[in-house]
């Protein structure tokens, strides 16, 4: 985290809007690649089909479908059935509705429209950035179905019946000793076995180890994995699974984990841990960027301090590109979820804030900024009050207003953002003709000729 904070700082203060740009074109190539060519093995070894959009509906060596042999599995040991999913409908619709319009409210992603000299160009780099990322996101599917395969077969071995520690893979053990794979085995039989249920207690049910992972007093006596302080009481219901859950795996590890649990090449594993690499530097980059922009430009410039000069404003950027990365260097240490809940947190809440803003600011030229801050407030805390009560404060699913997760809460948070922001603006005066004229020539812009079209 040290490592990947310095790198970020460096070439995101020296580089700038454009040398980050070019940056992360490099880094989405390395991404894309090492993402789409374990994906390629990985269907190919299970499926024989070549493209992980085709494999999900293959059919196995064993004469099943993909997703009927994951189905049975899952279901056998207690867990949903992997096609029906575990959220209700409307707890879906809210996350989906909410990273959809999250990502159209991101400002990393907005200023990267800056970087073209034309509307036209804007529009075309829009539509290839969204094959790009159909082409990574269209296969996330089967590579996760492949891996659930893949984790519970060796976990549990051929019989469904558990596989003797010592006989676990190098990969189990490498994870165990980094504190990302625990097992503690409730039934003593030797057998690591996974299924439905939480094998350690405490908040979001992570294993406590008592001692370092090179202490070889701090294992067990009788297997010399990780002795774990927190373990659950191990029960289960007969009626609906054959034994209890021993096995915790962070979902972090999943993506890293996949080749191996597959057996792939060493060099394709390496591959997968770039692409990971180049994904996690080429985001915190352009975050920090418009960090940096937003505090030195929008507030301190234009707001605080309009008599500042070019070279304190370039100080004040870099000052507050500083303190992000410690700031996000420490919740990376210390996060408080898995990096897929925590992304949907982000998304969250940036549709909450602001994508309602960016529309009506657009399309609806009665705006003013008494409507627009308003509404951003009045989105944004509601629906960081609601991520904050449930995740840290010991909020209960049964609460959830309606059923909506807090990953989902955003998109509850832009319809009140919006109807807060359209009250506020009929309830105070009407922004300057100028401004009005300047909402339509986003739309229309003048003499903007053949770069309109």
């Amino acid at each position: 985290v040290m490592i990947g904070m310095a790198v970020v700082f460096v070439y995101a203060v020296l580089g700038g809007m454009k040398g980050i740009t070019y940056t992360q074109v490099a880094q989405y190539c390395v991404m894309i690649f090492a993402f789409t060519v374990p994906a390629l093995f990985l269907t190919f070894s299970m499926t024989g089909h070549v493209l992980p959009q085709t494999g999900l509906g293959a059919t196995l060596a064993n004469g099943e479908t993909v997703l009927g042999h994951l189905d049975g599995l899952v279901s056998e040991l207690g867990f949903s059935s992997f096609t029906e999913g575990s959220k209700s409908s409307i707890d879906m619709f809210f996350i989906t509705a909410s990273l959809m319009f999250g990502t159209a409210g991101l400002p990393h992603v907005i200023v990267r429209f800056f970087t073209v000299p034309r509307v036209r160009d804007a529009r075309i780099s829009a539509a290839w950035a969204l094959v790009f990322i159909a082409l990574l996101y269209s296969s996330i599917p089967a590579v996760a179905a492949f891996g659930r395969i893949n984790l519970i077969e060796t976990v549990n071995g051929a019989d469904n019946q558990g596989t003797p520690y010592e006989e676990m893979p190098q990969w189990f053990k490498k994870w165990e000793n980094a504190g990302l794979i625990a097992w503690y085995d409730h039934n003593a039989d030797g057998r690591t076995q996974y299924a439905a249920g939480d094998a350690f207690t405490g908040r979001q049910h992570k294993p406590i180890y008592w001692g370092a992972a090179d202490d070889t007093v701090a294992r067990n006596f009788y297997y010399k994995q990780r002795h774990v302080v927190n373990p659950s009481d191990g029960s289960f219901d007969p009626q609906v699974q054959p034994f209890a859950n021993e096995i915790y795996v962070d979902p972090d590890i999943m993506v890293l984990a996949n080749p191996e649990i597959a057996e792939l090449p060493d060099w394709v594993i390496a591959l997968i841990a770039a692409g990971a690499m180049a994904a996690a530097l080429s985001t915190a980059a352009g975050l920090l960027l418009v960090i940096a922009t937003a505090v030195s430009h929008d507030l301190l410039k234009k707001t605080f301090r309009p008599q500042m000069t070019d070279g304190q404003e370039l100080m004040a950027a870099r000052l507050a590109a500083m303190v992000a990365v410690v700031i996000a260097g420490y919740v990376g240490m210390h996060p408080p979820g898995y990096v897929a809940a925590v992304v949907a947190l982000a998304f969250g809440l940036a549709c909450a804030s602001f994508f309602p803003v960016i529309i009506m600011g657009i399309f609806y030229q009665r705006m003013n900024k008494y409507g627009a801050i308003s509404g951003m407030l009045v989105g944004l805390l509601s629906t960081l009050g609601y991520i904050v009560y449930f995740k840290f404060f010991g909020g209960e699913p049964k609460d959830w207003l309606l059923g909506i997760s807090p990953e989902g809460f955003g998109a509850m948070g832009m319809v009140l953002n919006f109807i807060v922001a359209y009250l506020v603006a009929h309830l105070t005066p009407q922004p300057p003709k100028h401004i009005q004229q300047m909402v339509q020539d986003i739309r229309v812009p003048r003499n903007s000729g053949s770069a309109y079209y």
